[in-house]
């Protein structure tokens, strides 16, 4: 079964919903970049980089379009650690 997540966007970034255990279990957390934001345990990968080397590695995924804002909420999140 393919599993579905969500994409979150603004008028200027979207950003893909991942659970950081998926990361870990994937082998790529150390990859992501501060440009991603996290909040409890979903990591919110920002879509140019982080986004495009979670696909790569994930293979099969299906992307659903969550939430549009003008200035999404997620900015406000804390920026992403791999720690």
């Amino acid at each position: 079964m393919t599993k579905s997540y969500k994409f979150y966007s603004d008028s200027g970034h979207g950003w893909l919903a991942v659970k950081r255990q998926e990361l870990i279990d994937l082998g790529i957390l150390d990859k992501i970049t501060h440009y991603s934001y996290q909040r409890g345990n979903t990591v919110y990968l920002e879509e140019d980089c982080d986004m495009t080397r979670f696909t790569m590695a994930k293979k099969e995924l299906k992307i659903v379009e969550g939430k549009y804002q003008d200035r999404s909420s997620i900015r406000s999140y804390d920026s992403f650690k791999n720690v």
